[in-house]
């Protein structure tokens, strides 16, 4: 694929942006119509935020050991950890926009769904995805960067 040869991080970060970027388009699409007075600044910004995901999901797949504590990072710990984590911060800038858009998807019946919390498992499913799809088809760890020396 592209030229590059399994283990590659340039690779890696390629499927990620991809996949990151296929996710984004699929909010793009899909949240307008569900909710469709939701700003066109938050569906452009899905769009960029889940490809910027997508980025750094693979290029975090050289660290396949957390130094400081000596703990093993196996790839799906990786995706679901940062998937998480970023969803959370998004959650954190943008609680009021995505509580209307919450409200407007689940409607008030749905109260245990109406929290703009949710986005951090859709985060962790997401995260898991694309770093399976990283490691699978570039590689993880430092033979990845061989390519650089």
């Amino acid at each position: 694929m592209f030229g590059l040869q399994k283990p590659s991080l340039t690779l890696r970060v390629v499927i990620g942006k991809s996949m990151g970027f296929l996710f984004g388009l699929f909010g793009l699409l899909l949240i307008p119509a569900v909710a469709p007075e939701t700003s066109t600044m938050l569906l452009v910004a899905f769009l960029f935020y889940y490809t910027t995901l997508g980025a750094v999901i693979g290029a975090f797949g050289v660290m396949t050991v957390n130094l400081p504590i000596k703990m093993p990072m196996p790839w799906w710990f990786r995706g679901i950890w940062l998937g998480g984590w970023m969803n959370f911060i998004v959650t954190l800038f943008a609680y009021d926009e995505l509580t209307k858009l919450m409200l407007a998807i689940n409607g008030t019946t749905g109260l245990p769904f109406l929290s703009p919390f949710w986005l951090i498992l859709e985060g962790v499913a997401v995260g898991f995805i694309i770093d399976w799809a990283a490691t699978r088809w570039a590689g993880e760890g430092h033979e990845s960067t061989a390519e650089f020396a």
